[in-house]
């Protein structure tokens, strides 16, 4: 039996002192393929169905070693109460059954949600986990813990996910277990690719995605890609438990300003990615809709559509003709759109928010694919009216799958505002990363106009710029692995 190598650890972002919090764990070993077969009946490995090979060519991964079961130590920062062991291995999930519309497991998948822990101290607080017979260990993301109730708390997103009805794996009611309880996102949609669905797929999807609408604990998004390679490709997500579909195939659907009208009609947000790309990208001379197209996909497994390569964007990309000048994002900034900026996965291989497709064997593009992205979310409530009004709000910003919480404020401010300012802007920068911040810039219309180098995991910075002019302002933070985030801009006219 293939026991765990490390544990991933996550908590909630946002907590005050002394607030109950669930630590959710899950025992990661070596990756493996899940066998494929059709008689569920006869299955010895859960995660064996007939859907986990797709159009694409890639087939199911797991890397949770099936059947281990074992008692984790459990240490903390901030003070940290609650249990000091933990038992992994019992876990129902892993094994969807359509019978009885609930989750079975053959083996124990040692995956678990634990309750009774708070930090009793105000600061950044993490939570760690180590197997004491291998060593393995697993340290989580930092939760900000304040005295008071916040205004904002950070949710954890993932809004572009494909299923099996087009060019992914696995159907929707497991991608969105996974993506709770494995993925361990706070917040998840589907985009599947228009074109394929009926109107009965689509009333299905609806339907499922509300099934698994949980307020204060899980929110799901209705919402599809709207796939045109001449346009580029666009998801629509809806506000409520309904969003009508209207294909890129339909009459009134082929052309960009008919899907625009079709959001406004609808209060729907409209939100283009991997928008640099060659073949799919997005032609920002075809205009801007400030009503429905208040976010832009920054990042996702395609690679970073911020920036070309050759102005520093480690991560461009190099799939399907690689990137083309004037579609990157910061091209549509400069044109006065105004973009806030998501992370996204676009992910294919059954498993949002903890993806393993760039570890396939086959298509050979695969190699050229990178991490999938996900998006945090400052918003007032777990819910989908507290979510929504946080995306339509701009209060968002994107990281490459890792939990690196980040407040940004432009004179007072907060990230994704339109402000009219006189007189010399000043911004502030709260960070802290899953490991030490390697840098951190102010980039103002496209230039960087200020950074430091902290190479610490907790950062708090005020910048200030004498510039008179209109400009919009992010930062973007690299931590020592690599990995990074963006948050929205903030637009300054002067007053």
């Amino acid at each position: 039996m293939e026991k765990p190598n490390r544990f991933k650890v996550v908590i909630p972002s946002t907590l005050r002192v002394g607030e109950e919090f669930e630590v959710r764990v899950k025992a990661v070993g070596p990756v493996r393929d899940a066998p494929w077969g059709s008689f569920p009946e006869s299955q010895t490995d859960p995660l064996m169905g007939r859907y986990n090979r797709s159009p694409r060519g890639i087939h199911l991964k797991d890397d949770v070693p099936l059947g281990w079961t074992g008692v984790v130590e459990v240490d903390g920062t901030c003070g940290l109460v609650g249990p000091d062991h933990l038992f992994l291995g019992g876990s129902d999930v892993g094994n969807w059954s359509p019978a009885t519309g609930e989750w079975l497991s053959k083996l124990p998948r040692p995956v678990g949600r634990f309750g009774g822990f708070k930090f009793a101290e105000p600061g950044y607080g993490r939570v760690v986990v180590r197997d004491p017979e291998t060593g393995a260990l697993g340290v989580s993301n930092p939760a900000e813990v304040v005295e008071g109730e916040p205004e904002y708390r950070l949710y954890w997103g993932d809004l572009h996910c494909q299923t099996f009805f087009s060019d992914g794996l696995r159907c929707p009611e497991e991608l969105y277990v996974f993506a709770r309880d494995e993925g361990m996102l706070d917040v998840f949609g589907l985009a599947d690719h228009d074109y394929g669905l009926t109107p009965a797929q689509w009333r299905y999807f609806v339907e499922v995605t509300n099934a698994f609408y949980r307020p204060g604990e899980f929110v799901t998004i209705v919402g599809y890609e709207w796939t045109s390679n001449r346009y580029g490709h666009r998801n629509l997500h809806f506000p409520g438990d309904w969003g009508p579909l209207l294909r890129c195939t339909d009459e009134d659907g082929h052309t960009l300003e008919g899907i625009r009208e079709w959001a406004r009609r609808h209060g729907a947000l409209l939100i283009p990615h991997h928008s640099a790309n060659a073949v799919m990208g997005c032609d920002w001379d075809y205009g801007w809709d400030p009503e429905t197209e208040r976010l832009v996909e920054i990042y996702s497994i395609w690679g970073n559509s911020e920036r070309p390569a050759r102005e520093g964007n480690p991560r461009p990309i190099r799939v399907t003709g690689g990137e083309r000048e004037g579609q990157h994002v910061l091209d549509a900034l400069d044109l006065g759109y105004r973009f806030g900026f998501v992370g996204g996965g676009d992910t294919h291989d059954g498993r949002p928010g903890d993806e393993l497709h760039t570890l396939q064997r086959e298509p050979e593009a695969y190699k050229d694919l990178w991490r999938q992205g996900i998006m945090g979310v400052w918003a007032r409530s777990l819910t989908r009216r507290g979510i929504w009004e946080a995306l339509w709000a701009r209060r968002v910003y994107a990281t490459t799958n890792v939990r690196l919480l980040l407040w940004t404020t432009v004179c007072g401010a907060p990230m994704g505002s339109e402000i009219r300012w006189s007189g010399p802007r000043r911004g502030t920068v709260r960070a802290a990363g899953e490991v030490p911040i390697s840098r951190v810039e102010v980039v103002r219309n496209r230039k960087t106009i200020a950074e430091v180098r902290p190479e610490e995991e907790i950062i708090s910075w005020t910048w200030e710029d004498a510039f008179e002019g209109p400009a919009y302002y992010y930062v973007r933070i690299t931590q020592e692995d690599g990995e990074m985030a963006w948050s929205s801009p903030v637009w300054v006219t002067s007053g």
